[in-house]
């Protein structure tokens, strides 16, 4: 049983409350746990883990599983969940790529679609489209509508949660202050709840077994960060925490913002294509005003650096250079030791994160803090920031407190 597992209530709304707790009890023991173990984690009585149990078991939640030997006495029969006792519909809105998944109650993605964004994507058709396309995503898992939970919106900030509206993101033209929640939820018939991306990507690394605090490095349109901290996925006071565009990594690129050699702006796939195309890595105009054109011109930068391109190296490690400084000034600032590398770019542009610039990050790490640093890259690939959204759906059957409204 996990050390953090939670201790029931004994007043208020004890029946929900402490449902939810034996839930969350079953759901962190992978290999099943048995009534008794139950009882000592949440500190139930036995009669109460049993009335408890019955009721999960009736309603499809969890179901009895194998038997487990013990030293002395009866064995014990372990209680799993039921994967298909609920489902979860996640949506990652990236200016880039659209996915879609649909997850069951064990977090196993039984469906999957992804499509690119349109160049100039409507908010009105986007959501149509949404919608069709998860009734397809329904239809494919054969599933049963009425155990849908709800569908989860993971979106670019700035996003105002309570309201369910993206405010303005800087790489969507034309959405500002879009009702993008309500305007799902009416059109599909089910609860969403919207999140930002990057918090939504720290959530599904959190759900699916990433343990202690640390820093997830989003790479995709744009950059940003998601944190969870004293095993929390933190947020902020607006919902909106992780905007790091505007850290000024070097002395290179001049920025909107009126700055030189910010993140965001040196980071950009639009402005390492453009990179390319100056220095000669790549032989070939594109117009970066198409995103399906920059998303195919950063692959091709990409291959040719591979195949030991010089000038397309260049691009790439200076840009790999400002992520990990980046990602050190945080994780120093938030005395965090491990950091998680993903996104929809991640998987094109990990080869470049290569072991001796992680071996260099740590040992700059390790001079300014008492513990050593770790990396990874996500453990869900590409569909991270849909996977997250949906977590955050399921995250309303197994938390007492859900930290975003889910609207029906």
């Amino acid at each position: 049983m996990s050390a953090s597992t939670r201790k029931a209530a004994s007043q208020g709304r004890i029946g929900d409350y402490n449902q939810t707790v034996i839930l969350d009890a079953v759901r962190r023991s992978a290999d099943g746990v048995s009534r008794v173990e139950l009882a000592a984690a949440t500190g139930l009585s036995a009669q109460a883990v049993t009335n408890i149990v019955r009721q999960l078991i009736a309603a499809g939640l969890i179901t009895e599983g194998r038997r487990a030997p013990i030293a002395r006495g009866k064995p014990r029969t372990l209680l799993n969940l039921n994967p298909d006792g609920q489902y979860a519909i996640g949506v990652h809105l990236d200016p880039a790529v659209i996915t879609y998944v649909l997850l069951d109650l064990v977090g196993t993605t039984l469906a999957h679609a992804r499509f690119v964004t349109p160049a100039h994507p409507d908010p009105a058709e986007v959501t149509a489209d949404s919608a069709a396309q998860i009734e397809e995503l329904i239809k494919v898992a054969s599933i049963s509508r009425d155990r849908i939970v709800g569908v989860g919106i993971a979106a670019p900030g700035p996003i105002d949660v309570d309201r369910g509206v993206i405010v303005d993101p800087p790489n969507l033209e034309g959405w500002q202050n879009v009702p993008l929640r309500d305007a799902l939820r009416d059109a599909v018939g089910l609860p969403v709840l919207l999140d930002k991306d990057v918090t939504a990507a720290a959530a599904a690394e959190k759900w699916y077994g990433e343990s202690g605090d640390f820093l997830f490095f989003y790479l995709g349109t744009g950059v940003g960060v998601g944190l969870v901290i004293n095993n929390e996925v933190f947020r902020g006071t607006s919902h909106n925490s992780g905007q790091i565009g505007n850290i000024i990594v070097d002395n290179g690129i001049p920025c909107p913002c009126g700055y030189q050699g910010c993140l965001g702006e040196g980071s950009q796939p639009r402005m390492l294509v453009h990179l390319g195309i100056v220095n000669g890595a790549l032989d070939h105009d594109v117009d970066l005003d198409d995103r399906p054109q920059v998303e195919a011109g950063l692959v091709e930068l990409a291959e040719r650096a591979l195949s030991g391109n010089y000038p397309a190296s260049q691009v790439l490690d200076t840009m790999v250079r400002g992520v990990l400084k980046a990602s050190e000034d945080i994780a120093l600032l938030l005395d965090l030791d491990h950091i998680v590398f993903g996104g929809p770019h991640w998987t094109t542009l990990a080869p470049f994160f290569s072991s001796g610039r992680i071996a260099e990050l740590r040992r700059r790490h390790s001079l300014q803090s008492a513990r050593e640093l770790t990396t990874s890259g996500t453990r869900i690939g590409e569909d991270v920031g849909a996977v997250g959204a949906a977590s955050l759906v399921l995250d309303h059957t197994f938390s007492t407190n859900p930290a975003v409204l889910l609207a029906g």
